[in-house]
């Protein structure tokens, strides 16, 4: 009897509660399991793996989202308030240090990793990009256009960034000799005619095709810019940005498979670099 309750609370049929029992919370009895996801924010290229994710899903299958906002107490609380009410955990742990000690709270067959991955990770099934050799690669490919410019600069948050952007960035230019700068901050900067910009966030994408526009300069004659994560509108604004991408729908529908079929795999989902006017 304890078992099929259980199995109606991950279910998202049942909710328990302590010295009064169970009670019925969906009438939806055809819901055969019920996903954890947490996300580190929501930005337009998230949206594009969580509606990957949730259509490969098919019927039958509730998926709860969550956002931690780079914040380790949020996280924590998030997965403990959680625990035990899901089929499976999906989880994006981002750049928060720690955080394999919260995971191991959950049941460790049903925790996906997504996203980033950290060495004190590695015995969960994921899907994960490899920030550090792809951007070497999509640089590399690039090269012949950026040995065109005199320095190239990489918009870098700690707190938000993967650290393997940083290293494979600096891999980079150590080994092709090209002068380069890593900053943190757009505020109070100066543009100055042949720098490129790698810009990973869209609002510091904004802030830069203003600056250009009100120091009177040209994208990609005057200061290239290359972006992080592919989005439509990237294609068409100053008649296109570059970017570095990865193919977020695939991530979305890869992790579905996974779960559906109860794999154990970890997946290094690809990335490439899309050139477009702005290098």
């Amino acid at each position: 009897m304890l078992t099929a309750f259980n199995e109606l609370k991950t279910r998202g049929i049942v909710q328990s509660v302590v010295g009064k029992g169970y009670y019925l919370i969906s009438e939806d009895i055809y819901i055969d399991q019920k996903i954890f996801l947490l996300f580190d924010e929501l930005n337009s290229f998230k949206e594009d793996l969580y509606n990957s994710f949730l259509n490969s899903l098919g019927d039958n299958v509730q998926v709860d989202i969550f956002f931690h906002h780079f914040n380790y107490g949020v996280f924590s609380k998030l997965i403990n308030d959680n625990a035990g009410d899901y089929s499976h955990y999906v989880i994006m742990p981002a750049n928060i240090k720690g955080t394999e000690t919260i995971i191991k709270r959950l049941p460790k067959d049903k925790v996906y990793i997504l996203d980033q991955m950290h060495k004190e990770l590695l015995g969960y099934p994921s899907v994960y990009q490899n920030f550090e050799k792809d951007i070497y690669q999509a640089l590399r490919e690039g090269l012949s256009l950026i040995k065109n410019y005199k320095k190239i600069i990489l918009l870098y948050s700690k707190k938000k960034q993967p650290k393997g952007i940083l290293d494979g960035f600096n891999s980079f230019c150590a080994s092709n000799n090209i002068k380069n700068e890593v900053i943190d901050t757009l505020e109070n900067r100066k543009l100055c005619t042949g720098d490129i910009y790698i810009i990973p966030d869209d609002k510091n994408l904004i802030k830069i095709i203003k600056k250009i526009k009100e120091d009177n300069l040209l994208i990609a004659k005057d200061i290239g810019i290359i972006s992080y994560n592919d989005t439509s509108l990237k294609e068409i604004v100053a008649d296109g940005i570059t970017t570095i991408s990865t193919n977020f729908n695939l991530m979305g529908e890869r992790l579905a498979q996974m779960i559906l079929s109860n794999e154990f795999a970890q997946i290094e989902n690809p990335n490439r670099l899309i050139l477009r006017k702005s290098l």
